[in-house]
């Protein structure tokens, strides 16, 4: 499998409903704002579909705001984000890992301090599909960098997947287990610099 700044970060098929039915039985956005708001630690096993069809597996670990880390099963590669950039450690490429800024990928939407997914311009749809509710959301400030659709669950609500759609219209479905949430993560899964010197042997 291969990791890329476009495939970093498949989708669900709505059932057959009127928009107006639709709409109302979807949680509120304030709801799940609130929702993600109280989420300061997390960690869930994960399957990821890729853009190419592949499917890899792993644990999330994530820690608002502007926290996160993917360890891959079986596999020497680890994203994650800390200090406002994402890093992608591959142990199969030479040099450095590829880094580029949080702000460019629309995973930053969930991990920023204030989740306010009812702010203008930020979702674009906003629908339940008898089971779940799902959100498509883009950074206003920064359209150009593709869009995040979240799935959530109700009673009680819970993140089940996103789906990432970069700026070409390739998507990366990450599905989650079981999310448990208030667990103490240590700093360093999140330090960029602490990985490298690890790495390095130093």
């Amino acid at each position: 499998m291969s990791i890329t700044r476009r495939t970093l970060l498949g989708s669900a098929t709505a059932a057959a409903l009127t928009p107006s039915a639709a709409f109302a039985n979807a949680i509120p956005l304030g709801d799940l704002s609130a929702y993600l708001n109280a989420m300061l630690t997390a960690e869930s096993p994960f399957t990821q579909i890729n853009s190419d069809g592949t499917v890899s597996t792993g644990t999330v670990y994530i820690h608002r705001p502007g926290r996160v880390r993917f360890d891959y099963d079986g596999d020497d590669l680890l994203v994650m984000a800390g200090g406002s950039q994402v890093a992608i450690f591959d142990g199969r490429a030479s040099g450095p890992p590829e880094q580029y800024p949080l702000d460019e990928t629309p995973l930053r939407i969930i991990l920023q301090r204030n989740v306010n997914l009812g702010q203008s311009g930020m979702v674009s749809e906003h629908s339940f599909d008898g089971t779940s509710t799902r959100v498509v959301a883009r950074d206003p400030q920064r359209p150009n960098i593709g869009s995040i659709t979240l799935v959530f669950t109700p009673n009680p609500i819970e993140l089940r997947q996103w789906i990432i759609t970069d700026e070409g219209g390739a998507q990366t479905t990450v599905i989650l287990g079981a999310l448990e949430q208030g667990g103490r993560i240590p700093a360093r899964y999140f330090s960029i610099p602490q990985e490298i010197t690890a790495r390095n042997g130093n």
